[in-house]
């Protein structure tokens, strides 16, 4: 895609939303901290090392960047930091995950052991796992999640965290898969992830476009989220809503979700506080919803249809979802009518 390619159609100022937001009512915890925003240029999930040459017209220099940055801001007062933390969404989160142990080594062996260095990996923790519809890869939307990071992996000549290259010898593409990755990572890492990720059902070929779901596809969507859920759970930090939709970290709204009575923004402040002293440890921190379908958390971001752009109750997405009350409430041992007011209510 050319505008993750380049930096020279980038505006001369953004304003920053979200955890990057300067307001405390936006940004409770982090408004006044230093914050420093690199925008996403290089197409290679931030892990490419590879200048152009006689060959190849393209240069993937992900991990280089990072490096760079990182060596900038120390002639600015990185190294006076108590804490870096380095934090993304989709491929930027899982960016994260592949470069947070090399950035605390990179501090470490320039004589910071003092910074703590912690991961912030938002939408990026993807599943290597069957497409609901088989496709050749022909481009990126279409093909499969493994064979495209292999591709990808290939055409970049992509890093990956030396402890994981080790465990995964020959197939470092899985080091791009955030359950694969994170049990050799050293940093402490925070994920939050919907459970029912767009860009992850767009790669298994499940198109929410207008057409309502078959029940195959609709028990394709909540196995996703029994899979995801299954692969998190050896991680201690987590915020996982089962919303339908991808990215939250700079959404302005990003405080209003909601997981188990805990906002994301007292969640991180809440880890933050557990990672200095361990008498705090008592917060909720593995919050993961339990609830089997998209949207059944009252506190998901508006739905909108994505043809005529117009909101959508959760009761209309559902049923656009094919999603048969009668039969769910059978399921769920109950009256159609009561499984509906629990719908409408959200809870």
């Amino acid at each position: 895609m050319r505008r993750l390619m380049s930096s020279t159609k980038w505006p001369q100022t953004r304003t920053g939303t979200g955890i990057l937001s300067p307001q405390p009512e936006e940004n409770p915890h982090w408004w006044n901290a230093n914050m420093v925003f690199i925008p996403y240029c290089s197409s290679d999930v931030w892990s490419g090392v590879t200048p152009k040459t006689d060959h190849s017209d393209y240069a993937f220099m992900g991990s280089l960047i990072i490096k760079e940055v990182v060596n900038e801001l120390l002639s600015k007062g990185l190294d006076k930091a108590k804490v870096v933390l380095l934090a993304g969404s989709s491929a930027g989160g899982t960016g994260v995950l592949l470069n947070v142990d090399q950035v605390a080594e990179q501090l470490a062996s320039q004589g910071h052991r003092g910074v703590q260095v912690r991961g912030l990996a938002d939408s990026g923790w993807f599943l290597d796992n069957k497409q609901y519809k088989f496709t050749d890869c022909l481009d990126t939307i279409s093909c499969a999640p493994t064979e495209a990071i292999k591709r990808g992996i290939r055409y970049w000549g992509g890093l990956v965290p030396e402890s994981c290259r080790q465990a995964h010898v020959g197939e470092e593409w899985n080091c791009f898969f955030g359950y694969k990755v994170f049990p050799t990572l050293k940093s402490p890492v925070f994920v939050v992830q919907w459970l029912f990720d767009e860009a992850q059902l767009t790669v298994d070929n499940i198109h929410l476009t207008g057409q309502p779901v078959h029940e195959g596809q609709w028990r394709y969507i909540q196995n996703l989220g029994q899979e995801l859920r299954n692969t998190l759970r050896d991680v201690p930090a987590m915020f996982v809503p089962a919303c339908l939709s991808h990215e939250l970290i700079t959404r302005t709204y990003w405080m209003d979700i909601q997981v188990k009575g805990t906002s994301l923004p007292r969640a991180l402040h809440c880890w933050d506080r557990s990672l200095q002293d361990s008498l705090h440890s008592s917060c909720p921190l593995q919050l993961i919803d339990s609830c089997p379908w998209p949207h059944c958390n009252p506190s998901c971001p508006t739905i909108r249809d994505q043809l005529t752009g117009q909101e959508m109750s959760v009761i209309q997405f559902l049923k656009h979802m094919g999603f048969d009350v009668q039969k769910m409430a059978q399921q769920q041992g109950m009256d159609a009518k009561k499984l509906l007011g629990m719908l409408n209510n959200g809870n």
